[in-house]
């Protein structure tokens, strides 16, 4: 069955750059550590995407409509559908001072705000340093092999999908979805309610349902704090430990001299 527009699919992915052969991304937890791209705290695991929503390079968005489902496809894309060519007018040469100034120590490769953009130093040398302000992958033809591991065909999956997508580093088992006619309930776990950012997530999940979704017209998230049982641990340890025999308390008692005894 083919793919379509709206689509929710999950994808797993390399991404190559043709010329060299380096890769430059990937959502496989053991090619990134082969490559040196692991990154501690990232989670690696095929993504999520809504096919038509932009969400990958739309080059590679319009090739997921051929793509067969669990088949790895190679897809190649030019500079043009990628990141762009080139820009020589996005190279500037600058006064190392200018940026020694700022606390920055200029290294070769090395990626560097400068006027609120970011730029990468190209060469270094006679007090002057080349800033190259175009994106680190214009001009290379990039390479996916890319596979679609699934495709979401549940409402409550996709919800769920939805949800990791925006607060992935928690399990998304641990959320409530309760589906009405016109609204979505969502019941958050603790350790949801102090995330940086969580409100923000939030939204983002309530504007996505109710995007893909026309008839959820209202989006509830509910913050239930439990009250936690008193610890009974202790206790329950006290109460099964076996009481000392008697004789060994007999002994005990004959080895303590009365305090009249110590005192006469």
């Amino acid at each position: 069955m083919p793919f379509e527009k709206g689509d929710f699919v999950l994808i797993d992915y390399i991404a190559r750059v043709k010329e060299t052969g380096e890769v430059f991304d990937t959502t496989k937890e053991d090619v990134a550590r082969k490559e040196k791209l692991y990154k501690e705290g990232e989670i690696y695991e095929p993504n999520l995407v809504v096919i038509g929503e932009g969400w990958v390079l739309k080059a590679l968005d319009e090739s997921l409509l051929t793509l067969e489902l669990g088949k790895t496809a190679r897809i190649e894309i030019p500079p043009d559908k990628a990141f762009g060519n080139r820009d020589p007018e996005k190279v500037r040469l600058v006064p190392l001072k200018r940026l020694t100034a700022k606390g920055i120590t200029p290294q070769l490769g090395m990626r560097v705000e400068f006027e609120g953009k970011l730029a990468i130093v190209r060469t270094l040398g006679a007090g002057r340093v080349q800033l190259d302000f175009n994106p680190p992958l214009a001009g290379k033809t990039l390479v996916y092999e890319a596979t679609i591991q699934k495709r979401l065909e549940i409402i409550k999956e996709k919800i769920n999908a939805l949800i990791h997508r925006r607060i992935p580093s928690v399990d998304v088992s641990k959320f409530d979805v309760n589906l009405k006619k016109a609204a979505v309930e969502i019941t958050m776990p603790e350790e949801a309610f102090y995330i940086e950012g969580v409100q923000a997530a939030k939204r983002g999940i309530a504007v996505d349902i109710q995007k893909f979704f026309a008839e959820k017209d209202t989006v509830k998230f509910v913050e239930a704090f439990k009250k936690k049982a008193p610890p009974t641990e202790k206790v329950a340890l006290e109460k099964a430990a076996p009481a000392p025999p008697a004789e060994e308390t007999a002994q005990t008692t004959q080895a303590q001299p009365s305090e009249t005894a110590r005192t006469s």
